[in-house]
């Protein structure tokens, strides 16, 4: 199968990759398998634990150097895509992963499956290479739809991570969770060396060295107002992701309903349905909207806490907000992204690692919040910190519309 077309570039010999629709949607399932690596634990915390005879605080950490090894990633691994090919960086990530899932899937001592279960979390980040690799193929006309194609099969990912864990760790214990990510992490690397195009021009920073390429990181963002601006919206919204997202099991699993875990993952099937809606935002942002779609997306994640603060007495209501806020979520992000790869496209891959670090702070911000929270207040105070994140990220748009801007920020 041909996934990708030539167009011949008039006064060269050489020919530039264009993407078609197949390589999109086959990236789309890469990065939705790769980030899901993430987030397989979370269900199953307590079998590892017993598994393994690990303490309370100690299971906890599991899920913690996960993130701390996917936060390090972001800022020490995405950038080298702006140096080396991307395709064989890619392939090569993917393969290292390969082997570090099969550690965990064999983990026999805490310390192994910790270790490794960080080394997931910093080798997961080659999600974000892809979308960034994706976005430099896109022609300008196109990326928006491009990113949001993309984009939506990370969301994807992360929303049907726990369930695909809970039902393979029903079927055939924790283990085979990361075994079979492993033989699909191996096939994806293998399809994706065949068809992913060679790009024969050397990266415009392949120059740099490591430490010059980390510093321009930091650069960018102290002279680029709309990335930091891009930053804090992503920051804010992950933050009212994650208070729903790492909180919405507790009362699901109290009177009066009892959810067993099975069906409290599965909620995760109608976040999916927001998620479909990601390529509908890249669509507006091509269409020079990007400002209008911010606001809209924010104010609908302000409205989603009212119906999911009825969440104790209506299922209807929970599904409403979670469809509402993940739909939100989606096109803010498509958009920020959008917007800062146009930024300097030659620098891809450190605007999208830079701005991904600020995606990391706001989702462990809210679920330390929002799990305390509950613990002292309630549902209540958890929607109303939900709703909060949510209020200030629209405050925020607001205050950006007094200074004009040609990026439509």
């Amino acid at each position: 199968m041909t996934v990708t077309r030539r167009t011949e570039v008039r006064g060269r010999e050489d020919s530039v990759p264009v993407l078609s629709r197949g390589l999109v949607v086959l990236l789309a399932v890469a990065c939705g398998a790769a980030v899901a690596d993430v987030y397989f634990a979370q269900p199953l915390l307590v079998t590892i634990g017993h598994d393994l005879a690990m303490s309370p605080a100690l299971v906890g950490g599991v899920v913690t150097l996960t993130h701390v090894g996917y936060g390090l990633g972001l800022f020490f691994l995405v950038p080298l895509g702006d140096v080396a090919g991307r395709r064989r960086l890619i392939v090569t990530q993917l393969l290292f992963l390969v082997g570090v899932l099969a550690v965990v899937a064999t983990a026999r001592t805490a310390a192994v499956l910790l270790v490794g279960m960080a080394a997931t979390g910093l080798l997961a980040v080659v999600t974000q290479t892809m979308v960034a690799f994706a976005a430099s193929l896109a022609p300008p006309a196109a990326r928006g739809r491009v990113v949001g194609l993309v984009t939506s099969g990370v969301v994807i990912g992360i929303l049907l991570a726990r369930t695909v864990s809970g039902l393979l760790a029903d079927l055939a214990g924790w283990r085979s969770v990361y075994a079979a990510s492993a033989a699909l992490t191996a096939l994806l690397a293998l399809v994706l060396h065949r068809v992913l195009p060679r790009r024969t021009d050397a990266p415009p920073a392949s120059t740099l060295r490591y430490g010059q390429l980390l510093r321009s990181t930091v650069a960018l963002f102290a002279r680029e107002p709309l990335l930091r601006l891009r930053a804090l919206f992503c920051l804010l919204v992950f933050a009212a992701f994650s208070t729903l997202w790492s909180s919405i099991a507790l009362p699901l699993s109290e009177a009066p309903y009892f959810l067993p875990h099975s069906a409290i993952g599965a909620l995760g099937l109608i976040g999916v349905a927001g998620a479909l809606a990601a390529n509908v935002a890249g669509r507006l942002n091509d269409r020079g909207l990007s400002r209008r779609t911010t606001g809209i997306a924010l104010a609908l994640l302000a409205v989603s806490w009212l119906p999911l603060a009825f969440t104790r007495s209506s299922l209807w209501a929970l599904a409403g907000g979670v469809v509402l806020l993940d739909l939100a979520v989606q096109a803010v992000h498509v958009t920020n992204q959008t917007l800062i790869h146009a930024l300097h496209p030659d620098a891809g891959s450190r605007l999208i690692g830079g701005y991904m670090v600020f995606y990391s702070i706001g989702s462990a911000t809210g679920a330390l919040a929002a799990t305390a929270l509950y613990a002292a207040a309630g549902w209540g105070a958890v929607c109303a910190l939900g709703a909060a994140f949510s209020c200030l990220g629209l405050l925020l748009w607001v205050c950006a519309q007094r200074t004009p801007s040609p990026d439509g920020a």
